[in-house]
């Protein structure tokens, strides 16, 4: 159960990681598109993005940078409840 929560956080840190570099950093991300495209369409290093799409890579980041947040402060909040509910559980076996 532990791998599970690790992954978890990794996985929300990773998104949050990956948010503020495409929110900080679009042509980043557009460069990282021509190289793909170009694998498999000729002339995709001749694409140029125009700033509409550029403003949505922002927004994008921006709302990667919310749900990685979001996941990290979200597995931060369960772990008291697992604490509470450890020791209630051990409470009742005290008992028995």
């Amino acid at each position: 159960m532990m791998n599970c929560e690790k992954a978890r956080v990794f996985g929300s840190a990773l998104v949050l990681l990956q948010g503020v570099v495409t929110a900080l950093f679009p042509q980043a991300s557009v460069r990282l598109t021509k190289k793909m495209l170009g694998k498999n369409f000729d002339n995709a290093s001749e694409l140029e993005a125009k700033p509409a799409y550029i403003r949505q890579l922002r927004a994008i980041g921006v709302g990667m940078i919310a749900a990685g947040g979001t996941g990290l402060l979200l597995e931060d909040a369960e772990e008291p409840e697992a604490v509470v509910s450890e020791l209630a559980g051990a409470e009742a076996d005290d008992e028995e």
